[in-house]
Formats: structure tokens, sequence, C-alpha cells
């Protein structure tokens, strides 16, 4: 990233037998050492390998760190199909990365597409090392980010835990807020092309979301135990139906309804690529945090 810098000069100029003396204003870009340094844990993944070009592309910021248990000594840059080396192996030994980082000084940011099982031990290496984190890892348990919350609010570091990395499944998440006030009756369908673990999260997001505000839906049918009404979640009724059907893109909908009237969101993925603008918004907003945030829709 360059910084502008300015100067300002005066000129004389001559017109109608006065003179008079108007600034003008030379320009010119400068270097900038202020570039966060990203570190990419699970950058062997495809959403590790699309953060890795993300980051090369963004404004401000650069990989610095690829770490994977896959792939070991491959230059990322070429993992990722880039026309030239980053001259960056990946390396299957985080404190190693974070330990020759940390000597630069240098603002760095540790992005977690691991396992919930290893998230805990990342961020307090990473914390150890005076780096915040941006955490990204579907099925962490609530447990897990309490227990980091409070580690982080002790060490007054900084990390970023969120269920999504989609901008547009946020709002449709918070249009799904909005929403339940108004009507009685709501269901979520998701598709995806294969299988996984269902409901996915961006349901179970969903489902929280709208519960417990006051509301019970599908009275109609709320005790109903038929399978094929789909899995209730939490306790308020709403109901979940995953379908799994090669081709499909993973598509979230949420249908509300009263009589007379259906009113319908729905969100759409087609590619990894649609998590990148969250994700580079998750670096540059993680950097000024003291605490843990759940939810990038606290940016939003």
């Amino acid at each position: 990233m360059a910084a502008l810098s300015c100067k300002f000069h005066p000129t004389t100029y001559k017109h109608c037998n006065f003179f008079t003396k108007i600034p003008s204003i030379s320009c010119s870009f400068q270097p900038s050492q202020s570039s966060i340094k990203v570190i990419i844990n699970g950058a062997a993944k495809e959403i590790g390998r699309a953060a890795v070009l993300a980051v090369t592309k963004a404004r401000g910021m650069e990989v610095a760190g690829a770490v994977d248990s896959y792939l070991i000594g491959e230059d990322i840059g070429k993992v990722c199909n880039m026309e030239e080396a980053l001259e960056i192996p990946i390396i299957n030994d985080l404190t190693m990365v974070l330990g020759s980082i940390s000597q630069t000084k240098a603002t760095a940011v540790v992005v977690d597409f691991t396992d919930p099982s290893t998230v805990y031990d990342n961020v307090k290496q990473a914390t150890a090392f005076g780096m915040n984190s941006v955490v990204y890892v579907p099925r962490i348990k609530l447990e897990t980010v309490s227990a980091l919350s409070a580690f982080c609010e002790k060490a007054s570091m900084g990390c970023l835990v969120t269920p999504t990395l989609s901008i547009g499944s946020i709002l449709l998440q918070q249009a799904a807020i909005s929403a339940s006030f108004h009507y009685n009756n709501v269901e979520i369908v998701e598709s995806r092309a294969t299988a996984g673990d269902f409901p996915s999260q961006d349901a179970v997001q969903i489902a929280n979301n709208i519960s417990n505000l006051g509301q019970i839906y599908n009275r109609d049918d709320n005790s109903t135990d038929i399978q094929a009404r789909g899995q209730v979640l939490g306790e308020d009724g709403v109901r979940v139906h995953s379908m799994v059907l090669p081709g499909l893109p993973s598509s979230t909908t949420v249908y509300f309804s009263r009589p007379g009237e259906v009113y319908t969101l729905k969100h759409d993925v087609t590619d990894v690529q649609c998590l990148m603008p969250g994700l580079i918004l998750a670096i540059r907003k993680v950097v000024r945090l003291k605490n843990l945030v759940y939810g990038l829709e606290k940016f939003l």
C-alpha cells in the first residue's frame, strides 16, 4: 500500500499588472509500512487458497505465512496457481511462523480455517505472540467460544469468531429477525450438493436468531413428530428441511407466512469466493479489537 505525500508551493502569476501568488500542489507516493501481515492457518484448503488470493489483492495487507499439514514445503503462490511464486512455503508449525513474523514488529493477524479441536490452542499461540485472530471454523462449540472470550478478555487481545463470512448470509439472517416479529409461521429449507452435517450452520444460526423473541411458530402442527415435517430447532417451533442433491447450489431459504401471504428470503452460494469480502472486512476490523467478538454482523 502506498501513502500519499503532498507539498504546497507558492506560484507567482502576473495578470492585469498585478502579481498574485497562488499555491500549487505536487504529490508523490511513498511506500507505507503499515500493511497487515496475514497468516493463513489451513492454507491448503479450498477456502485457504481463496483467502491467499484475496489477501494478496487487497490493499493494506499481505500474506506473510501459510500453515497446513498438507503440501508441506510447497510455495503457497504456486499452490494457488499464481503466475509468480510468493516465496512463502507451507509449514506445518504454527509456532515457527508466528515467531518469525513477530520479529518484524508489524501488525499481524492469524486467520484460522482449521478444526474445532485446535482453535483454542491456535488462538492462545497467536495471542502469545501479540497477534489477533479471525476464526472461521464451522461447528465450533459455544463452550470453546466462551473459553476463548474469557482468555482474550484477560489478555486484552482481539479475536473475531464468525459462524459465516458470507455477507449475503448475514443480511438474510438480519432480514429474518425483522420478519419474525410479523409472522406466526416459518420454515427453513436448505439444499447442498454433497452430504454434510445437517442442519447446516446457517440454518442453525437463523433458527437461533429468531427464537426466544416471544414468538411461537407453526402452532397448528408444533407438536407433531412426523419426520417428513422436518427437524424442529429450539423450543419455538422453527422447522428445518435439508436436501442433498448433486448439482444443487448451496442454498438457504426462509419462508414466513400468514393467511393470504408468503414472505420468502433466499440466499444462494455458488463459490467460496463469496466469503472473501467478509474475510477482508474481518481482518481490517480485528486489528482494533481488545476482546472477543462473535459474529461478523457486528461490523456491518
